[in-house]
């Protein structure tokens, strides 16, 4: 795993470049006899075909976010020092690629009450078409997602998910000096007032409220007229509780502006506390919370954790770095986790 890791680090692999770092991953899982499928930059393999045996889905992605300009040493030149490896894309989320390949390699290896897949996919950062969600339909139905992050380890039993709203009041131009017209920014502040306070019924326990926030805002041409159009966007952070589909419809029946989504895809995520999976990671002692930042989580139309060695904030960091004994550690958990797991 810890030698998988460097050589990946060493291979540049920034969201929509993976193909280099696909190559090389491919060829090193071929190398152990896996029968490898890939579709773009997403590599696949699984335990046996599908059967009537449930799936578990094991899925981290091979890209990475631009390096800071902060960094002090090479990002793409694995550095390792007191039990650490330094490099771009080691904490996130390498550390949980080669965790969870290994994973697959154990389990696999023996009779389990389900099928297996492990990927390892492409344009995570940036959730783009040409990643997890590219695959799904190749791979087959899935009943369990494990989404390797990092997380420490613990479990996310929620994720927010996110949806950017285009928002456009109308109203009627005339001469600021003279009681014509009627002012789209005035129409504008009801409806922002209205995103201000709502409070939609359902909270979830780990993440909270839907979150609403206006952010962008424009309007007018000239001091002396009337405006007719008022712009302005609006951050929307799921909880988990809602499909995005159903709050923009919600939304729709409380304001007088149009509202346009520019994408529904990325949806919260939640997790019942009684999952098998679940309730395997509380006897193991893992205790569960809510995660704020979005995974290929958001992109599965099925049940999914989010789990893996490193620590949040570290990623997109300069200097970022994994502990050695945290990749240990993390294929140890994954293994209890889902060993002969019935779901």
């Amino acid at each position: 795993m810890i030698e998988l890791l460097k050589q990946l680090v060493s291979i540049p692999s920034v969201s929509r470049n993976e193909a280099q770092a696909a190559d090389f991953l491919q060829a090193s899982m071929a190398s152990r006899g896996l029968d490898v499928h890939r579709c773009g930059h997403n590599l696949w393999v699984e335990s046996e075909p599908e059967s009537g045996k449930p799936s578990i889905l094991l899925n981290a992605h091979i890209d990475t976010v631009k390096p800071a300009a902060s960094y002090t040493r090479d990002p793409f030149t694995p550095f390792v020092q007191d039990g650490k490896i330094y490099g771009l894309g080691t904490n996130d989320c390498g550390a949980s690629l080669v965790a969870l390949l290994e994973t697959f390699l154990r389990l696999s290896s023996k009779p389990q009450p389900y099928r297996l897949v492990y990927s390892a996919t492409a344009e995570e950062e940036v959730s783009g078409h040409g990643g997890l969600e590219m695959i799904l339909p190749e791979i087959g139905r899935i009943d369990l997602g494990i989404i390797g992050e990092p997380t420490g380890m613990r479990p996310a039993v929620a994720e927010k998910g996110l949806m950017v709203l285009d928002c456009v009041a109308a109203g009627k131009s005339g001469h600021a000096a003279r009681e014509e017209g009627v002012n789209a920014i005035y129409g504008a502040l009801q409806d922002i007032e209205w995103f201000r306070n709502y409070r939609f019924a359902k909270v979830s326990d780990f993440v909270g409220p839907v979150k609403m926030s206006v952010t962008m805002i424009s309007a007018g041409t000239q001091h002396n007229v009337v405006p007719d159009r008022c712009e302005f966007v609006v951050d929307v952070r799921n909880n988990g509780l809602y499909s995005n589909e159903e709050l923009l419809d919600e939304i729709r029946q409380h304001v007088a502006s149009s509202v346009t989504p520019r994408s529904t895809r990325l949806n919260g995520s939640s997790i019942s506390l009684e999952h098998p999976v679940v309730r395997r990671a509380a006897a193991l002692g893992l205790e569960p919370f809510g995660s704020p930042t979005i995974s290929n989580q958001t992109l599965c139309p099925f049940t999914t954790l989010k789990i893996g060695p490193g620590e949040s904030s570290r990623s997109h960091t300069a200097d970022e770095y994994i502990i050695i004994s945290e990749i240990e550690q993390g294929l140890d958990l994954y293994c209890k986790l889902l060993d002969g797991l019935e779901i």
